[in-house]
């Protein structure tokens, strides 16, 4: 008896959190048996893309023990800067009618550049000020959003749409495999995904992230210089940001300054779903995008069958607390 509780334990907090999804997900194919399409694993893979680039940023610094509250309004930040500058040269509700067609490289370069100087700053808080990184980014996170929405009320405080062509292009354009069609961020997220564990895995970098969050005292006195690998994950992580929001707003042919709400919770819980552990030095890249993905099927899913927003957010608001959980009793006597 005894053993049969230790195994089932065991089984609990290696796969309750999939044993749940597995059943919502069977509840919505029931529901709709139409969910299993071409067309749905289409949308399902261009709004994961986003999601995965997004959550690639927060999981380096969940490995560190850290977080980021501000991810889904540096978002946002960068979906309005983009937009405002990537609208074509002919539409009569041009922000900045006077810019004529700016590369989209320069842009890119431009709004990557924002999100690694508040990067920055919320890794000078916590590194060097030693404020805890929960609050550390719960701050930077309403003055992101203070900063987009005077720079948005600035620009007529309406949504800014009307794309430059080679915009629309870059974010919503795709390829056609048969009746599948695969949209050009899918690329962008995979090749997000060699980046990242190319650094997690190939380079010293790398190393001396999982090795402060699996105890940054030992990571001190072997040699790592915690305070300054804390900047560049925290720099790298607004990269990850801003090229997400950027993708965003090209994404769905618009930006306000509301773009980008509540993404950090859902990159934070597809992390945790993914095996990212908050007690720090555990996680993969092919977990963090097995719990986006999840997620995605989950959120797709329940809107498909037109489960109510109030409920989807219980729902979601039940997953990560269950999935926190699994993660304390997994790795809570880790040191």
């Amino acid at each position: 008896m005894e053993n049969l509780k230790t195994y089932s334990l065991k089984y609990l907090k290696a796969g309750g959190i999939y044993g749940v999804l597995l059943i919502l997900l069977a509840i919505i194919v029931i529901q709709e048996p139409s969910f299993l399409s071409l067309r749905n694993l289409s949308n399902i893979l261009t709004q994961s893309s986003v999601r995965i680039i997004i959550a690639l940023g927060v999981a380096g610094l969940i490995i560190t023990q850290g977080t980021d509250l501000s991810a889904g309004r540096q978002v946002g930040l960068a979906a309005v800067l983009s937009a405002s500058l990537l609208q074509a040269t002919d539409n009569a509700n041009k922000v900045f009618p006077q810019l004529g067609e700016i590369p989209i490289v320069a842009v890119i370069l431009m709004v990557c550049l924002v999100g690694a100087l508040i990067g920055l700053v919320n890794g000078i808080i916590v590194a060097y000020m030693k404020v805890t990184p929960f609050i550390a980014t719960l701050g930077s996170m309403i003055i992101v959003y203070g900063i987009n929405s005077l720079y948005f009320d600035s620009i007529g405080a309406s949504p800014i749409a009307g794309f430059d062509e080679r915009f629309s292009t870059f974010a919503q354009g795709f390829i056609r495999i048969g009746d599948f069609r695969l949209s050009y961020i899918t690329f962008y997220a995979i090749a997000a995904m060699i980046i990242v564990w190319i650094m997690w895995n190939k380079t010293v970098f790398g190393k001396n992230i999982y090795a402060i969050g699996g105890n940054p005292d030992a990571a001190k006195v072997s040699g790592v210089n915690v305070p300054i690998t804390l900047l560049k994950i925290y720099a790298i992580s607004g990269v990850f940001y801003a090229f997400g929001g950027m993708l965003e707003a090209g994404r769905i042919g618009s930006a306000t300054n509301n773009v980008g709400f509540m993404y950090e919770l859902d990159a934070i819980a597809a992390c945790v779903v993914g095996g990212v552990s908050f007690a720090g030095g555990v996680g993969t890249v092919m977990g963090v995008v097995t719990g986006v993905l999840i997620f995605t099927v989950i959120n797709y899913g329940m809107t498909y069958i037109g489960v109510s927003p109030y409920w989807q957010y219980i729902i979601k608001g039940g997953i990560i607390i269950f999935a926190v959980a699994l993660d304390s009793m997994k790795h809570g006597n880790k040191k």
